[in-house]
This record gives C-alpha cells, structure tokens and sequence, in this order.
C-alpha cells in the first residue's frame, strides 16, 4: 500500500518561511518523479514544483520561483518544499503527488498523492 504523508504546514506571517515534508512508503521511491501542488476552495488545482527520481532535474510554476525550493532525500524517502518570502497569495492546502513520468506529473497525472497541508499566510 502506497503512502505519501505531508507535513510541516501552519500559520504564518508574510515574508515568513516554511518547510513542508512528504515522506513516501510502498513505492521505489527513486523510481518516482515527486511534486508539490496546491488548492484554495472553489479553485483548480495549481502545479507548485517537481522534481525527477534522480533529483537531478526539477521545476518551479512562475508564481513561486525564486522562492520556493524543492529537494529529495532518496535515503529517506523524502521530498521537502522550502517555502520563503511567503505571501498570502500562497495560502491554500498543499499536496505531494508521486508518478513515474516527471513529464506526466506536470499535468497533475499522478499515481499517488497525499491527504494534503494547510499553508496560511496572514499579511
């Protein structure tokens, strides 16, 4: 049974920081292209950031780059999304999805995801 637990997300002021962690169990891990989405209600999901099973390659949408920051721990079967410079624009619920296609998993193709992280960010 695959599992992917998110954690590390709560209240925070603007121009803050967080890091949310997702640690994966069932699956190859380095087998599996990792990314981070997230959703406000009423909205589609958004595509947040990626990264190959090798962590060699990897992915920002233009809404967050240059502030957040993805990486693995292949070891550990962690992806973690160093978050900075928050603005309450990025306040939604935070989801680790795993696919083996780093090209399918931009289009929010996933194989798994998790239950999900509250960011909120007050201003």
């Amino acid at each position: 049974q695959v599992r992917l637990v998110e954690s590390g997300g709560g209240l925070v002021q603007a121009g803050g920081s967080l890091r949310l962690s997702c640690v994966a169990s069932g699956l190859t891990f380095r087998s599996y292209a990792m990314a981070w989405f997230r959703q406000t209600p009423g909205k589609e999901r958004e595509f947040v950031s990626r990264i190959s099973g090798s962590g060699g390659i990897s992915g920002y949408s233009d809404s967050v780059k240059g502030r957040f920051t993805i990486s693995r721990d292949n070891a550990k079967n962690t992806v973690s999304l160093q978050m900075d410079v928050l603005k309450p624009e990025d306040t939604a619920d935070y989801y680790c999805a795993a696919d083996r296609s780093y090209q399918h998993i931009l289009a929010g193709r996933a194989d798994y995801w998790g239950q999900g992280t509250l960011v909120s960010v007050s201003s």
